[in-house]
C-alpha cells in the first residue's frame, strides 16, 4: 500500500512490520521523510484555529526526537531533527513547528498549565506510530483487549495485534472508512468497518487463517449505500449492528445483508448509539440536534425523547450497566448523566463541566505539591488561574469518548486506599488528553495531557479509542492526529498515573488515619482531661449527700422546712395539674414502644408512606430545626417564633413548650440520657432545659458571646457542651442542678465553665458543627464561611486536617453517621459524614481519606438551606428540598430512591427516629409530616 504504509507481502502481513515500532533512542533522529503538511485538508475548526493564531511564535524544537530502529524501510515514519531539511512534498519542516507552536499556545488556555517538573516516564509511552493517508471524515476508531483497528490509505483496514505486534490488512471498501467497532465476544472476535458505500463485518479468526493459507480475506457485507456513517455498535450478543448514518439509525444483521429496522426521529446526524443490556431491544442514541432518544428497535418505536440538553452537539455516549445510567458528552466539555431506572422517567442526575473540574484538579495537585515541597511533587500539573496569556485563544473541549475504566484492578496487590470499592470509574477522551472520572463523587481522579509528554508524536487528537479492560495494569489507547496523517498506539500505566497525581494529597493505607471512634486514652494535657477533672470535682460537693452535708446556718430556715402541710398542697396543685391519667397512659405507651423497638430493623424499607401531618402553630412559622431524642420517644422543634416545642414521636400530643429566647431558635440537641435539651438562638444565648420542667436549668447570656450562637450540642456522653460562635467553637464543662432555694429561687444553681476555645483557620464564621455524643469520640467537624471543612482532635487539642473548597458555597449542615442505641453498624461506617450547601447538593465524605466518596444531586436547594439526615441503619439519606418535596437516597447510589409527598411549602428540615423506621419532615410554613415504611 502506498502513502508511506508498509506494503503487505504474500501472506497479508506487512513485510517490515517491526519497523513500525517507534522508540526514543537518541538525541539525533535518523534521516528520513518528514510528515507531509501541504495537501492535507484540515477540519473547519482546525482551520479557524490556525487563522486565529496566525503570527504566533513557533514552538521551540523538542529535544529527543523519535527515530526509527535499524532496518526500517523508507516508507516508515520518522521525525527529523530541528531544521533537518524538507518533507516528502517539499514543505519546510519549520512550518510544522509553527503550527504546533500556535496550537500549543491556543490549547494552553483551556487545558490547564504544565510546569517544568519532569513527568514520570512510566505513565505513558508511545508503542507504535503509524502514518499514511487518513480519511478526512474519521469519527470512530476501535480497541479491544489485544487489538486495535484503524483505517489505512483511507479505504484499507489495519487490525494491529498488540500481543504479537502483527498487523493484519483487510481490503474491501471503495470509499474512505469513517467508523470502526469491535464485537463484544472474544471467540470469535468480530470487527465492523463502515464507509459511505458499504458496511462490512470481519471475523478476525477466519481472516487470519485465510492469510496464513495465502488467500485474500473477505468480510460479510451487511449494508450498502447507507450514507455517511458516523458510528457503529454491535449488540451485546454480536448478532446485530446499529449503524448511525445521517439522521437515521439502521439495525442490520451481523450475518447477512438485511435491514432489520430503521429508526427515524433525529433532526441532525446521529453521533453515537449504545445498547441497553438489561432491557431487551432497547437502544439509546445521541445526535447533533442536542437530544437523546430511547428506542425499541424490535418494533421501531420511540420510547422516550429528551428535550434539548445543551447548546452544543452531543458527541459521545455510554450506558452504565451497574448504575443503570446514560452518560453523554458534548462538544464543549459538558458531561450529562441520566437515570435509566424504570420509574425515574429518564431524569437528569448530574452534569459536569470538565473545564472547571480540570482547573480544580490542577489547583489541588499544585497546592498539595506546595505543602509537601516542590521537589517531592511528581506531577507536572500546576496552578491555573482565570487570567489567560495575552493573545491566547479560548478553545472548546470536545468529549470524543466515554469508556469504562478498570480502576481497582491496578491496585489489587496494594492496600486499599479508597473506601468505596463499588464505585464506577470512566475514561473521558478529549482532544487534548485523557481523564479519569469518579461517577460517585463526579470528580476527577487523574488527568493526562498529551502535550505534557514530549515523546508523544500527537498532541491534539480528532478521534480516540481505549480498551475497556486493563492488562497488567496498563491500558491501550489509540489516537488519530487532528492536523497530520498519524495514528499512535499509546500504553498508559493506570496505577502510575493515579499514584503520581494523588499520592500527594491522599493518605496511604498504612498511614495512621483519623477515626471517629476513640482509639487511645486521654492525654494528660488534653482539654477533655482538664474538663473531666473540673466536672468530677464540681458534682461531688453539690449533688452527693445533700442532706447530710448541709451545715447549720445562723437563720432558722433550711432548704426543706417541715410544716403542717400548708406549703405541700398548693405546690402539688400548682406544678402537677390533673394530668395523672394522661401520664399513666403515656407511660404505658412508652413502655410498649420500648418493648416493641428493642432493636432497629436493619433490613426494613425506607419510610415513604404518608401517615400524618400537623401544624405546630396557628400561624405559618418556619421550623428551623428538628431532632428526635435518643430513645425516639420525643421530638424537639426549634421555631422562628422563639419557642421550642416537644412532641411525642407519633405527633399526637405536645409534651412541653419551652419559651424564653428573644430570637429564632437555631438549633436543638438532646442529651444522651434524654433528660436535657440544649437550644441556641439568634439572641446570642444558650439555654439548657429539663424535659420535666418549663424553666431553663442553665442560661448563658449575651455577655458570654459576641456573636450569634449558630449551633450547640452535648458532647462526650453529656460531659461537655459544644457551641459555635463567630469563627471559633467553645468547649464548655457544666453541672446542672434543678433544686431550688425558696429564698433564692431566681438564682441559677447550675454551673458552666469554659474549658477552651478553638478557632477555625481563615474563616469569618463557623456555619456548622458536628460531633458524636452517643459514644466517646475526640473528633469535632466544623464548616466555615470560607467553604472549607476542618477536623479537630480534642484529645490533642488542635486542628488535624483541613479540606479546602468542600463546596462551591459555604456548608450549612454537617451530618454524621452516628447510628443509634437501637442499631449496630460496622465500626468503619461511623467515619462517614455528609455535608450540604445551597445549590451544590450533598457530599458523602470519609474521615479516613478526607475524600468526597459520593454526591447526591437529585433534589433542589437553591433558595433555602435544606436539612439532611442519615437513618440509624446507615442505609438511607433524607434531604429537604425547596421544590416542596422530601427526598430519600440510598447510601450506595447517587440517584434518589423516593420523592415524598408534595408539601405545602419548602421542606427545610428532616429527622429520622433512632428507634423505629420513621421520618419527620418540617416545612417553611410550620408543618410536621410523619412518614412510615
Amino acid at each position: 500500500m502506498g502513502h508511506g504504509w508498509d506494503t503487505p507481502g504474500p501472506s497479508g502481513h506487512a513485510a517490515g512490520h517491526h519497523a513500525l515500532d517507534i522508540s526514543v533512542e537518541s538525541q539525533e533522529a535518523a534521516p528520513g521523510p518528514v510528515a507531509p503538511v501541504s495537501g492535507q485538508r484540515l477540519p473547519p475548526r482546525a482551520r479557524r484555529a490556525l487563522r486565529a493564531t496566525e503570527g504566533c511564535p513557533a514552538r521551540p524544537p523538542v529535544s529527543g526526537g523519535a527515530a526509527l530502529r535499524e532496518g526500517a524501510p523508507s516508507g516508515a515514519v520518522s521525525r527529523g531533527p530541528p531544521g533537518s531539511g524538507r518533507s516528502r512534498r517539499g514543505q519546510a519542516a519549520p512550518v510544522i513547528r509553527l503550527r504546533r507552536g500556535a496550537l500549543r499556545r491556543m490549547e494552553g488556555a483551556g487545558a490547564g498549565c504544565a510546569s517544568g517538573v519532569r513527568r514520570d516516564p512510566d505513565v505513558v509511552c508511545e508503542k507504535h506510530l503509524f502514518k499514511g493517508k487518513l480519511p478526512e471524515p474519521l469519527f470512530q476508531l476501535a480497541c479491544s483487549h489485544h487489538h486495535c483497528a484503524f483505517p489505512v490509505s483511507r479505504n484499507g483496514l489495519c487490525v494491529w495485534n498488540t500481543a504479537t505486534a502483527q498487523p493484519l490488512y483487510l481490503s474491501g471498501h471503495h470509499y474512505s472508512i469513517s467508523a470502526l467497532s469491535f464485537g463484544n465476544k472474544i471467540n470469535p472476535l468480530l470487527v465492523c468497518s463502515a464507509s459511505h458505500e458499504r458496511v462490512i463485518v470481519w471475523n478476525l479468526d477466519e481472516c487470519t487463517q485465510k492469510v496464513e493459507e495465502g488467500f485474500t480475506p473477505r468480510g460479510i457485507v451487511i449494508g450498502t449505500l447507507l450514507g455517511m456513517v458516523l458510528h457503529v455498535r454491535f449488540s451485546p450478543d454480536d448478532q446485530q449492528v446499529a449503524v448511525c448514518a445521517g439522521n437515521q439509525i439502521y439495525m442490520l444483521s451481523a450475518k447477512n445483508e438485511a435491514i432489520l429496522a430503521e429508526l427515524n426521529g433525529h433532526l441532525a446526524p446521529v453521533t453515537a448509539a449504545d445498547f441497553c443490556t438489561w432491557e431487551k431491544s432497547m437502544l439509546v442514541s445521541v445526535s447533533e440536534d442536542r437530544t437523546f432518544k430511547v428506542w425499541d428497535y424490535s418494533t421501531s418505536q420511540l420510547i422516550y425523547q429528551s428535550g434539548i440538553i445543551t447548546a452544543f452537539p452531543l458527541l459521545s455516549l455510554l450506558i452504565d450497566e451497574e448504575n443503570k445510567q446514560i452518560i453523554t458528552g458534548c462538544a464543549e466539555g459538558l458531561l450529562w448523566i441520566f437515570s435509566l431506572i424504570s420509574d425515574h422517567n429518564y431524569r437528569c442526575i448530574a452534569h459536569i463541566d470538565l473545564k472547571k473540574e480540570q482547573e480544580k484538579f490542577c489547583n489541588k495537585v499544585w497546592k498539595s505539591g506546595q505543602a509537601i515541597g516542590e521537589g517531592q511533587n511528581n506531577s507536572r500539573l500546576c496552578k491555573t488561574d482565570n487570567m489567560r496569556p495575552e493573545g491566547s485563544v479560548e478553545t472548546s473541549l470536545p468529549i470524543l469518548l466515554i469508556e469504562h475504566c478498570d480502576f481497582f484492578v491496578c491496585f489489587h496487590n496494594e492496600e486499599n486506599i479508597y473506601s468505596s470499592q463499588n464505585t464506577s470509574y470512566f475514561w473521558i477522551g478529549t482532544s487534548t488528553g485523557l481523564l479519569i472520572i469518579n461517577l460517585a463523587n463526579l470528580e476527577l481522579e487523574a488527568l493526562l495531557f498529551y502535550r505534557d509528554y514530549s515523546d508523544l508524536s500527537i498532541q491534539i487528537a480528532r478521534s480516540c479509542a481505549l480498551t475497556r479492560k486493563a492488562a497488567n495494569g496498563k491500558v491501550l489507547c489509540l489516537i488519530a492526529s487532528m492536523f497530520e496523517d498519524m495514528i499512535a498506539v499509546l500504553e498508559v500505566n493506570l496505577a502510575a498515573l493515579v499514584r503520581t497525581q494523588q499520592s500527594d494529597f491522599l493518605p496511604c493505607g498504612n498511614e495512621k488515619s483519623l477515626s471517629v471512634i476513640a482509639r487511645c486514652t486521654l492525654l494528660a494535657n488534653s482539654p477533655l482531661c482538664k474538663g473531666l477533672k473540673k466536672n468530677r470535682k464540681g458534682p461531688s460537693s453539690k449533688t452527693l449527700g445533700v442532706k447530710n452535708t448541709v451545715k447549720d446556718k445562723p437563720l432558722v430556715f433550711h432548704n426543706k422546712i417541715k410544716s403542717s402541710g400548708y406549703t405541700a398542697a398548693p405546690r402539688m396543685a400548682m406544678f402537677s395539674p390533673n394530668t395523672n391519667l394522661r401520664k399513666k397512659e403515656v407511660s404505658k405507651w412508652k413502655t410498649s414502644c420500648k418493648c416493641k423497638n428493642k432493636e432497629y430493623p436493619l433490613e426494613s424499607y425506607p419510610p415513604i408512606k404518608y401517615a400524618k401531618e400537623i401544624s405546630v402553630t396557628c400561624k405559618p412559622t418556619p421550623i428551623f430545626c428538628v431532632q428526635y431524642s435518643g430513645d425516639g420517644e420525643l421530638l424537639a422543634c426549634g421555631q422562628a417564633d422563639k419557642t421550642v416545642l416537644i412532641f411525642n414521636s407519633n405527633l399526637t400530643d405536645v409534651h412541653n413548650v419551652f419559651s424564653g429566647h428573644d430570637g429564632a431558635v437555631n438549633s436543638v440537641g438532646w442529651s444522651h440520657d434524654r433528660k436535657w435539651l440544649v437550644s441556641a438562638s439568634e439572641d446570642r444565648t444558650l439555654r439548657v432545659w429539663s424535659t420535666c420542667n418549663k424553666e431553663p436549668a442553665l442560661i448563658l447570656g449575651k455577655e458570654k458571646f459576641h456573636k450569634t450562637v449558630r449551633f450547640a450540642q452535648f458532647y462526650f456522653i453529656d460531659t461537655f457542651i459544644l457551641l459555635c460562635c463567630g469563627a471559633e467553637f467553645h468547649l464548655l464543662s457544666f453541672h446542672l442542678d434543678t433544686t431550688k432555694d425558696d429564698l433564692k429561687r431566681y438564682k441559677q444553681r447550675s454551673v458552666c465553665k469554659l474549658v477552651q476555645k478553638f478557632p477555625m483557620a481563615s474563616a469569618m464564621e463557623i456555619t456548622s458543627l458536628s460531633a458524636v455524643n452517643e459514644f466517646y469520640s475526640y473528633i469535632v467537624l466544623t464548616a466555615g464561611s470560607n467553604r472549607a471543612l476542618e477536623v479537630f482532635d480534642l484529645n490533642a487539642g488542635c486542628s488535624t486536617a483541613v479540606i479546602q473548597e468542600a463546596h462551591v458555597r459555604s456548608v450549612h449542615q454537617i451530618c454524621q453517621n452516628k447510628g443509634s442505641s437501637y442499631s449496630t453498624q460496622q465500626p468503619e461506617a461511623y467515619n462517614l459524614f455528609l455535608t450540604t450547601a445551597a445549590g451544590d447538593g450533598i457530599k458523602l465524605w470519609d474521615l479516613r481519606t478526607l475524600r468526597c466518596e459520593r454526591r447526591f444531586e437529585g433534589h433542589s436547594s437553591r433558595c433555602y438551606p435544606c436539612g439532611i439526615a442519615v437513618s440509624p441503619c446507615g442505609r438511607f439519606i433524607a434531604s429537604g428540598s425547596d421544590d416542596k418535596y422530601a427526598y430519600i437516597y440510598e447510601m450506595r447510589s447517587s440517584t434518589f430512591l423516593q420523592r415524598l409527598g408534595r408539601h405545602t411549602e419548602s421542606v427545610i428540615n428532616v429527622s429520622f427516629n433512632p428507634s423505629s423506621p420513621q421520618l419527620t419532615t418540617a416545612t417553611l410554613d410550620g408543618k410536621l409530616r410523619l412518614f412510615l415504611p
